[in-house]
């Protein structure tokens, strides 16, 4: 079976190039659902949707990345899914507080194209292979 990611993101460039690195790594539409927001996130999980890893920008429209962090932690039925936070901002401020609300990971967008595919690439080895959380 495809493993699932929710990818948050609001900046269409961003996420055009994120969901171009998944598409090199032979994941297809069917398995990245790409969200603008946090509210449009839980429209999908509350759809049905059962993502095995999600990808979390920060700062968006709506609902951002650390109350959407928030609502997932809280969860009984969602706090087990790994969120990562994939973010242009490396203030400390910004990863103390995704830390505080429990994130799995803090990765930093890397300016260059290449880089952001090598980081992606290993997004999906550690958190879609290595990585074991329990069923259910």
């Amino acid at each position: 079976m495809t493993p699932q990611v929710l990818l948050v993101e609001d900046d269409p460039d961003h996420a055009a190039l994120t969901l171009r690195a998944f598409s090199r790594l032979g994941f297809g539409p069917e398995s990245v659902t790409h969200a603008r927001d946090g509210i449009e996130a839980l429209e999908a999980l509350d759809a049905g949707l059962r993502p095995d890893l999600i990808l979390l920008d920060l700062r968006m429209p709506r609902m951002g990345g650390l109350e959407l962090l928030e609502r997932l932690k809280q969860s009984k039925e969602r706090r087990g899914i790994p969120v990562v936070i994939l973010t242009t901002s490396d203030a400390d401020v910004d990863m103390a507080k995704a830390y505080a609300h429990h994130v799995n990971s803090y990765l930093v967008k890397p300016p260059r194209l290449q880089a952001l595919r090598e980081l992606i690439g290993q997004v999906v080895t550690y958190w879609l292979g290595a990585n074991r959380v329990p069923a259910g």
